[in-house]
């Protein structure tokens, strides 16, 4: 059974990057998206889950706020190498 998880803003301030697309495969703890924050400080929003990526909410420049949900990752039911 597959569990789908919201990747959410862990603060307020504008997309800065977004490493993935609709569709990737992506690993625990990669880079998904890269998120410059009202002070003006770069932070990296990772998840501790690994699947497909099954909708982006978010492009470069979007302003957003603290838990906005910023794309939803279908989780990998099948057992990692860190598992």
């Amino acid at each position: 059974m597959n569990a789908y998880c919201a990747i959410a803003s862990m603060s307020a301030g504008t997309i800065d990057r977004v490493f993935v697309s609709e569709g990737d495969y992506v690993y625990e703890w990669e880079p998904l998206f890269q998120l410059k924050t009202n002070e003006g400080v770069l932070k990296k929003v990772e998840m501790g889950v690994g699947g497909k990526i099954i909708s982006l909410h978010v492009k470069p420049g979007d302003r957003v706020i603290h838990d906005m949900t910023l794309a939803i990752l279908r989780e990998d039911d099948q057992p990692s190498g860190c598992d």
